[in-house]
């Protein structure tokens, strides 16, 4: 298994429901280790990077709205094979849809507000971490 770097992002609801230090835990006890964090306001113009795979598309302009309606804490995550381990214990992107035990079938409600963001592949994690802890780019894992 590979050591892996990918980004987490603690989307403003969970930060609305005090819930940051909770999926902080869950993400450690699986051993993964956080390797950089911070409380972002987001704007548009990193909404719509951070997004722009499905600009074009019906949800994009309530993607934007969601993310920067309040703050984010934006993490950055390491561990062996932690794009995987994190998409796990994230749990589906429909909390309806989503296994107890995993972070949103325990602790989320309903869509759009799933709670969390975690990178889909290496790919996805390199480019999302470049523009969400642009200093961390030269650092390798």
């Amino acid at each position: 298994m590979a050591m892996e770097r990918t980004l987490v992002l603690v989307k403003p609801d969970a930060v609305r429901r005090g819930l940051s230090g909770e999926i902080i835990a869950r993400l450690e006890h699986r051993g993964l280790v956080l390797r950089g964090a911070r409380l972002v306001q987001v704007d548009e113009q990193l909404a719509d990077a951070h997004y722009a795979e499905h600009r074009g598309k019906d949800f994009f302009a309530g993607l934007v709205s969601f993310i920067t309606s309040g703050p984010t804490l934006a993490l950055v995550v390491e561990g062996e094979s932690a794009v995987a381990a994190v998409r796990s214990t994230m749990g589906a992107t429909d909390p309806a849809r989503s296994a107890p035990g995993t972070i949103r079938g325990d602790l989320g409600l309903s869509m759009p507000d799933n709670l969390v963001h975690g990178s889909d592949s290496l790919e996805s994690a390199a480019r999302e971490l470049a523009l969400w802890f642009p200093e961390l780019e030269d650092e390798t894992v």
